[in-house]
């Protein structure tokens, strides 16, 4: 099929700019396909990541249930090993270490929760890692470790539970005073509908300290 001449020169400008520029635009194509496979191939390996994960957490669950310690250990390691930037790595991590800790296998709930300090990726995790570790801490009477820990790095939705936890370390060390306030500012800074508050006025209450109204 014959071109006219203005058919002619189209096409004649079309192959001068495809051996200018074709080269850099089939790079540039292979770079946004390469990224594409790449970006469906990382969510598939999330998505499949997380369903094996959870997998391994149900049963670590049930192993729970069952009072089983040992399994509970053996399934929040291969977790943590295998799939340790999921969600689920940290939640069989605090699962775990409350399981040692019921177990009285406090090293292994110390290790547990300093995992999740260390290597947690959500900052909510890490927080109540760090106020369940602080508890531990207070137990063993390594009071200004705790309330180091307790100092920085901690969303202020729980600011209530730091307090709490920091009224306690505070108390223990006889700094009735400091623990009053502690106390205070964790009714102050908790729900009102929320059960806890009754514990924590007790406990300001039987340091003396100042009363808060309760909601019934």
């Amino acid at each position: 099929m014959a071109y006219d001449l203005e058919e002619q020169e189209q096409i004649a400008s079309i192959k001068a700019w495809w051996n200018q520029h074709g080269n850099l635009l089939t790079w540039v194509l292979i770079v946004a396909l390469a990224s594409y496979a790449a970006w469906t191939g990382w969510n598939t390996y999330q998505r499949n990541q997380s369903t094996q994960a959870s997998q391994l957490y149900d049963e670590l669950q049930k192993a729970v249930a069952a009072k089983d310690n040992a399994k509970v250990q053996r399934a929040a390691a291969d977790i943590g090993s295998k799939f340790g930037k999921t969600a689920y790595a940290q939640m069989a991590a605090l699962t775990a270490a409350k399981s040692a800790f019921d177990a009285s296998d406090v090293k292994t709930a110390k290790e547990r929760l300093q995992w999740v300090i260390n290597n947690g990726s959500a900052d909510e995790y890490k927080a109540i890692a760090k106020i369940r570790l602080a508890g531990i801490l207070l137990d063993e009477k390594a009071y200004d470790e705790g309330l180091k820990l307790l100092s920085s790095g901690i969303p202020s939705q729980f600011d209530a539970d730091v307090a709490d936890r920091k009224g306690d370390i505070l108390v223990a060390q006889n700094k009735i005073p400091d623990a009053r306030v502690a106390y205070q500012s964790a009714l102050d800074k908790m729900d009102q509908k929320n059960p806890g508050r009754q514990l924590i006025q007790l406990k300001l209450d039987a340091i003396g300290g100042a009363t808060a109204k309760l909601v019934g």
